[in-house]
């Protein structure tokens, strides 16, 4: 499986599972609330997407398809470490994000991406997210800003946390009936900071994996 390097870094972290609100302006933005992070830390074997051969060769990380459409855009403003594990780690945080929204586009939790970067209590809160907006017939568009990220790694060597800021005040929930943008006056509701604990595949194709989640809703610190 080959790697390719992604602009993405983060930090580490302890264990107590926060709520999630979030992603556009305002407490309300229906469709677009994140909810609880999972506890388990388990390693599943990823598996590839069948993705197009035509889709863009950046949207295929490792070969898994995490794709979104043009109006959904997940800027990741921050630089990768140094130390090889930690970079290859926060790279893949930044596609267990993509993997999510590519999820919420194509309206089903069973997508190979969110598979291939999450596991244990990643992938319960991945799929989590995706299936409420699922069932609640909401999408989402505008622009999500992920910055001030941080690393640090466990003694092991096998445990990366990534923590990063999120600003969703131009990231908005849309219905998919109407695709009524539902929009409201920003406020520190649009403020969040994650902190995903990422675990190494033990395949050797130095794939990494989120296995938990952390929120601190409405983060003063990243306004």
């Amino acid at each position: 499986m080959k790697r390719r390097t992604l602009p993405v870094a983060a930090a580490f972290a302890a264990a107590a599972t926060l709520m999630l609100t979030a992603c556009g302006g305002g407490d309300d933005k229906s469709g677009d609330s994140d909810r609880i992070a999972g506890t388990d830390q388990g390693t599943e074997k990823p598996s590839k997407s069948a993705a197009p051969s035509g889709a863009p060769a950046e949207d295929k990380p490792d070969g898994v398809d995490v794709s979104l459409p043009a109006d959904m855009n997940l800027v990741f403003d921050w630089e990768k470490p140094k130390n090889k594990n930690e970079a290859a780690a926060m790279d893949d945080a930044a596609n267990y994000v993509r993997a999510i929204y590519h999820g919420v586009d194509k309206r089903t939790s069973k997508v190979s991406a969110v598979t291939a970067y999450s596991t244990g209590g990643g992938l319960s809160y991945a799929q989590t997210q995706i299936d409420d907006r699922v069932d609640g017939g909401w999408t989402a568009t505008g622009t999500r800003r992920h910055y001030q990220a941080t690393t640090r790694s466990a003694t092991n060597g096998t445990s990366v946390e990534v923590a990063f800021c999120v600003d969703s005040s131009k990231f908005y929930g849309k219905e998919i009936k109407t695709e009524k943008v539902l929009k409201s006056k920003p406020s520190i509701a649009d403020y969040d900071h994650f902190k995903i604990i990422m675990v190494k595949v033990p395949t050797g194709d130095g794939l990494w994996q989120a296995s938990k989640v952390f929120v601190e809703t409405k983060a003063a610190k990243c306004r």
